[in-house]
């Protein structure tokens, strides 16, 4: 259920039963010459959507513009500050426990996020507000990714190029696919980009001429396809596992008891 194609009254008769909200974040910023500048907020709605599509559950409009400075160097690329963006999803996110959820799955499909989704999370739980957790798509399936690829990349590679051609083929520039690996940085073996134990860059540009990595060339649509649905199917089981829990087992747990003996209790 998409809430904003809901009438209120609908929404209403959604709350008085359940209590959980898929929300999907990404961020609009470069992933090479063959990508477009959506390619995370468009997988990270794709998965939200149609998770709850198959449960029933309630699906957010997505956050589009995510913590992304470190692609700056590139045409396109926007980002909020780290805590700006915290701020502003935290004070969304409340705004969904004033209308009744008590539970929210992150959909996130941005690795610049995940720190600053985990922090809101803690807030909103440290206060008893709600239960609210990041959940990011290719780190729910990390063996799948493995076998289809050998040269993944972490950002720009094969496992999104895949999934873009799953989902929105026609926005993929196939004819740069070569391009994009040629002019990126294939893998990282032999390479730790750490100088005395510091990691000494802060940004793509910094590790690959074109902001990409691993081999693109290896994506397909038939791998996205597997992709998508083995992601969906992790986050339909997430969010029905959640949907079980006790609320007061999901809150933070007391504090531990005083040592026996404490002057505390003499």
């Amino acid at each position: 259920m998409y809430v904003a194609d809901q009438t209120w009254p609908e929404l209403g008769e959604y709350v008085a039963e359940s209590s959980l909200a898929l929300v999907p974040l990404g961020s609009t910023e470069q992933h090479g010459p063959h990508l477009p500048l959506a390619t995370d907020h468009l997988i990270a709605e794709a998965l939200a959507r149609e998770a709850a599509d198959r449960t029933g559950f309630l699906c957010t409009p997505t956050v589009n513009v995510g913590v992304s400075p470190h692609h700056r160097q590139f045409h396109g690329t926007m980002w909020v500050d780290a805590p700006q963006f915290r701020d502003y999803v935290e004070s969304m996110t409340r705004n969904l426990a004033y209308h009744g959820i008590d539970r929210v799955v992150y959909v996130n499909a941005h690795g610049g996020n995940i720190q600053h989704l985990r922090e809101v999370g803690r807030r909103l739980r440290d206060d008893g507000t709600m239960y609210a957790i990041e959940w990011m798509w290719d780190e729910s399936i990390p063996d799948l990714v493995r076998e289809l690829f050998d040269h993944l990349g972490p950002h720009g590679g094969p496992k999104e190029t895949a999934m873009i051609m799953h989902i929105a083929r026609d926005l993929v520039r196939e004819d740069r696919l070569e391009d994009a690996r040629d002019g990126g940085r294939r893998t990282f073996a032999g390479r730790d980009y750490r100088e005395h134990g510091a990691r000494t860059f802060y940004d793509a540009i910094e590790n690959s001429d074109n902001g990409v990595f691993g081999d693109q060339t290896a994506a397909t649509p038939e791998a996205g396809a597997k992709l998508f649905e083995a992601a969906t199917d992790q986050l339909v089981q997430l969010v029905e596992w959640l949907d079980d829990q006790p609320f007061d087992d999901l809150m933070a747990p007391a504090h531990v008891d005083p040592q026996p003996g404490s002057r505390r209790h003499r």
